[in-house]
């Protein structure tokens, strides 16, 4: 995928990562953005395309946690056309770039799961790179992980994670888990670390992070909880400045109260899906692990009960954000682009409307957050007339 041509894009309002603005245009040249002007200013002869009245331009929605989409699980299917799938699948809520995630599995899926997403990168853009979530969890903490693939890494585990030849590794592991060194050893092969499904102690995650842990995945859920004596990993992320939570808001997860807890926190927020399957697919059930996962009421679980993901897609996380904690449209787009893309080390190239990023954009309608067209690369796609829907 590719753009090629010299045109621009023009909105009432342009929300640029920061800040909005009013009768502006997006001049875009191949991939990227090369300005942002008054669209009085534009030539005559530059080929423009005008939203409707009313529309917002914002950066592309960056997600960091998809284990599926389109009807199709990553674990099920770690192949270039399964990844094809569930991006096609996000697209359609304004999702530009995401990290396939493969929840905890075997090291041959693992090997599978990162060769394809090496393959998928070079065909999609949208393709950040892999995230691995395990198999270096708390037995204790397990959430919807198989227990039989959690275990301790080895040796051959520090090659596995860091291998991908180019793009980000994310890996979400329980710092209690692995052995002294090992974070640091990640950290400094370029790997992105985030603490979760973890039962680690305040002072664990404090000597994570200086370690070189600096996210947490999906923040309040298979963790710790906050205590008064022993305050664990929430409290620890509340107060550091220079560490990024995930926040899956679809109402479910986390009550928002206490999601308005983190917005106020010192850690940088941004929001994840969680999504599984089901997100812009046909099927209201799938299995995990070869057990069924049902959709009720916007809830992923197994018949346990247990929370298998989510039915989040990014477009609704961002409504969400506004209807249940109360912030501007403004903080919500920045939660769902400019800040997931600074945590993974993107935060140059993507997140921003400004020259020299990737013309990554998405119009919305902004009351409901309705998608009303978007562009990867420059490149406008088809949404093929599906709209996203409340999950709430």
């Amino acid at each position: 995928m590719r753009g090629s041509k010299h045109h621009a894009i023009a909105a009432h309002h342009i929300f640029d990562g920061e800040s909005l603005h009013a009768g502006r245009a997006v001049v875009v040249e191949g991939e990227h953005i090369v300005a942002l002007v008054p669209r009085r200013d534009l030539p005559s002869s530059t080929s423009i395309h005008d939203l409707p009245a009313g529309a917002w331009l914002a950066p592309g929605f960056v997600d960091l946690q998809v284990n599926g989409g389109g009807d199709v699980l990553f674990n099920d299917e770690p192949t270039v056309d399964g990844i094809a799938a569930i991006v096609a699948a996000h697209r359609k809520f304004g999702t530009t770039s995401l990290l396939p995630t493969l929840i905890t599995d075997t090291d041959e899926k693992m090997r599978q799961a990162r060769n394809a997403v090496q393959t998928a990168m070079q065909r999609d853009l949208g393709v950040l790179g892999i995230h691995f979530e395990g198999p270096f969890l708390s037995p204790q903490k397990p959430g919807v992980h198989n227990p039989q693939f959690i275990r301790k890494p080895q040796q051959h585990h520090r090659e596995l994670l860091a291998g991908l030849r180019e793009g980000v590794i994310l890996v979400t592991l329980a710092p209690e888990q692995v052995p002294a060194g090992f974070m640091g050893e990640l950290a400094g092969a370029g790997v992105k670390l985030s603490l979760g499904h973890s039962m680690a102690t305040y002072a664990q995650t404090c000597a994570a992070i200086q370690e070189g842990l600096t996210g947490f995945t999906h923040l309040f859920n298979a963790m710790r909880p906050l205590d008064s004596r022993e305050p664990g990993p929430i409290a620890a992320a509340l107060e550091s400045p220079k560490v990024w939570y995930g926040l899956i808001v679809d109402g479910v997860h986390v009550d928002p109260a206490m999601l308005r807890l983190a917005l106020r926190g010192a850690g940088q927020p941004f929001l994840v899906t969680d999504a599984m399957p089901p997100v812009g697919g046909t099927r209201r059930e799938f299995h995990l692990y070869g057990e069924e996962v049902i959709v009720e009421n916007g809830r992923c679980a197994t018949k346990d009960g247990t929370l298998a993901g989510s039915t989040l897609d990014m477009a609704s996380a961002v409504r969400n954000c506004v209807r249940l904690l109360r912030i501007s449209l403004e903080q919500a787009l920045r939660l769902a682009s400019r800040h997931p893309a600074e945590f993974v080390g993107l935060g140059d190239r993507l997140g921003r409307i400004a020259p020299g990023y990737r013309a990554d954009l998405v119009a919305i309608q902004p009351a409901e957050v309705q998608i009303l067209d978007m562009w990867v690369a420059g490149e406008a796609l088809s949404l093929g007339g599906n709209r996203p829907c409340v999950n709430v």
